[in-house]
């Protein structure tokens, strides 16, 4: 699985085999994460923290284009469709 990255990063980091596959197999399931499953965890984490829903959403709309394939834009009532249905 992915040996050409596992390669690399054998070769430009000081990891060894077996800890560059975790690695790369941790960082391709975060961004396995559906786009619903994503803002629902965002919303939750950032609710934890005492934001409210108005700085969440627009917080989590900023998050949205970075992600590894970013998800088509959503508009804030989208996301909280996506969150309360």
């Amino acid at each position: 699985m992915h040996e050409d990255l596992v390669d690399h990063l054998t070769r430009s980091t000081s990891l060894q085999r077996g800890e560059a596959l975790r690695v790369i197999q941790d960082v391709l399931a975060y961004f396995d994460e559906t786009t619903e499953d994503y803002v629902r965890r965002r919303h939750r984490e950032l609710q934890a923290q005492g934001l409210l829903n108005a700085a969440i959403f627009e917080q989590i709309a900023g998050e949205l284009g970075y992600r590894a394939v970013a998800p088509p834009e959503l508009s804030l009532r989208q996301l909280r469709r996506i969150v309360y249905g």
